[in-house]
């Protein structure tokens, strides 16, 4: 998981570590609030269908494209995210779709049709067109080539649940249990190193005994601002 501050970006390599960081009790089982008021960044499936094909009861929209946002299914990391805890009512007001999480480019496109059932998170993403966005239609065409298959989505985590010995038998180690949609990206490698899509590849450095990574925020972006 990316845990995403005011002073920039850290990973959180397991769930001991961002439970620490949000100021969770990990002792104590049962659903806890958060302490830390953070966004925490993670890798979201990818399914193309064809346009204007509706999925998951959306709405199709020509030259929409079908994802799927968040499900409730277990991560590398042990977690899972309760689609009945998805908050994006002021995320609808300004639905964008960013490319790698960069705030300080235009957005690619927006989201349209957002719905939260029990599989997860979905929405149809509508890139903007190429006459007014080369950039942003380019993504779109990517991804329609199936080139570019990753996405994230950044959310404020609200409440936590630490699941009994029970509950934890299948691998669960903490589950979210109530969070508000901040933003949603296309990324070439998702910002969770350790959630690539299929065929990608995990684009790394180590610095200073770190792990600096080359995804979407700290390497794509300077290669933007350099164009």
């Amino acid at each position: 998981m990316i845990v995403r501050t005011k002073g920039g970006e850290y990973r959180a390599d397991n769930s001991v570590a961002l439970l620490d960081f949000l100021g969770v009790k990990q002792e104590a089982a049962g659903p806890q609030k958060v302490a830390a008021d953070v966004e925490l960044i993670a890798s979201v499936p990818f399914r193309l269908t064809a346009e204007g094909e509706a999925a998951d009861g959306i709405p199709a929209i020509p030259d929409g494209i079908a994802w799927t946002l968040s499900t409730f299914d277990l991560d590398r990391f042990g977690e899972r995210i309760d689609p009945d805890g998805w908050d994006y009512k002021r995320y609808r007001d300004n639905p964008v779709v960013e490319w790698a999480h960069r705030y300080d480019i235009p957005a690619i496109g927006k989201m349209e049709g957002l719905a939260a059932d029990d599989n997860g998170l979905h929405g149809l993403v509508i890139f903007n067109g190429k006459d007014y966005d080369p950039f942003g239609w380019a993504i779109g065409q990517r991804v329609k080539a199936g080139v570019i298959r990753a996405g994230s989505v950044g959310f404020r985590v609200i409440e936590i649940e630490i699941p009994s010995k029970e509950d934890s038998r299948d691998g669960t180690t903490l589950i979210f249990r109530k969070q508000e949609l901040l933003e949603f990206s296309i990324c070439n490698v998702p910002a969770n190193p350790f959630a690539l899509a299929k065929g990608s590849e995990e684009l790394r450095v180590r610095s200073k005994g770190t792990i600096q990574d080359l995804s979407c925020p700290a390497f794509w972006g300077g290669l933007i601002n350099n164009l």
